[in-house]
């Protein structure tokens, strides 16, 4: 049995030299500041979390991922984990509850708790009429925003680490990660890849919240991964960010198979890649565990072949 099992994904926590560009970057991508500080800057979605990307003053280097305890009983039980702290008040805003474990990778995970969160903000829903639903949308015609995509929630984290058996343990033994899809090259033992969902049992979840990759010799941020509301949040994000004229494209428009989310990656000044998405996967614990070959479950069912970039885009 796992030591708890975490309800979700919190928020990312970055360091950057500059508060401004990240800001800047950040607010083009589609985020929010709902808070800052002299040295942090803390940046929300729609939805109620205070803020789920946080970005502290100083050299570029991912600081640590949070996911979501259900209780304070749980943080009591996992602050018994070897290495972990004792029970903190965060101070910071949203304040809250957290315990600091160290993976297997040396990177930060907190385990946090009754963080507060702020009123959500109210977006328009708009239908689509389809050969499906032909008249979904009557009378109505199609104006999406233009600026920035509207994002919802933080979904996944994707780790590359040159001992990937030892991180899943660690993910899995101690928070209660499951398997959705292990992925190998070549034989079946070489596994390369791995999307773990959360274990809320019979309630439905993201097909992934956490991602490990494969990566010798040294272990970083592949990316972080950002929900938006619909097909037209990908593209119309996509066309802001790209009217810039100054961020990275790193992959996409397309739709991943394992997940099956539609897709868009760019990185922030500092190389660190964000993904916007829609449409995941929701599954629960009657939908098991796959193993896939790589050649099927790196490829999309539509858009462009990964590139390298992509694959090896590990940040400290």
């Amino acid at each position: 049995m796992p030591v708890i099992k975490v309800r979700d994904i919190a928020h990312a926590r970055l360091q950057a030299p500059d508060l401004d560009t990240m800001e800047e970057f950040l607010t083009d991508f589609g985020l929010i500041r709902s808070d800052r500080t002299r040295t942090a800057l803390y940046m929300r979605g729609s939805d109620a979390p205070h803020h789920l990307h946080v970005t502290e003053l100083g050299e570029p280097r991912l600081l640590s991922i949070a996911y979501e305890a259900d209780s304070e009983d749980d943080l009591e039980r996992v602050s018994s984990v070897p290495g972990a702290s004792a029970i903190e008040e965060i101070d910071e805003p949203g304040g809250g509850k957290r315990v600091r474990l160290t993976e297997p990778n040396g990177y930060q995970i907190e385990i946090v708790h009754g963080i507060k969160t702020v009123a959500p903000i109210s977006v328009k829903e708009q239908g689509l009429n389809s050969g499906f639903h032909p008249l979904r949308r009557t009378g109505e015609v199609m104006r999406p925003p233009k600026g920035p995509a509207r994002i919802k929630r933080i979904g996944h984290a994707v780790l590359g680490t040159p001992k990937i058996r030892e991180t899943l343990a660690w993910f899995r033994d101690t928070l209660g990660f499951i398997c959705s899809d292990d992925v190998y090259a070549g034989d079946k033992d070489n596994l390369i890849g791995s999307f773990n969902r959360c274990d809320r049992g019979e309630e439905y979840v993201d097909h992934h919240s956490l991602f490990v990759l494969a990566y010798p010799p040294h272990a970083g941020l592949n990316h972080i991964s950002f929900e938006v509301y619909d097909v037209d949040d990908v593209f119309m994000g996509h066309e802001h960010l790209r009217s810039k004229g100054k961020y990275e494209h790193m992959w996409g428009i397309g739709r991943h198979t394992l997940g099956s989310q539609i897709y868009d990656y760019w990185a922030d000044p500092w190389g660190r890649v964000h993904e916007h998405w829609a449409d995941s996967d929701r599954i629960n614990v009657h939908n098991g565990s796959n193993l896939v070959p790589a050649e099927i479950g790196l490829a999309s069912q539509w858009g462009e072949r990964v590139p390298e970039k992509m694959l090896t885009r590990v940040t400290p």
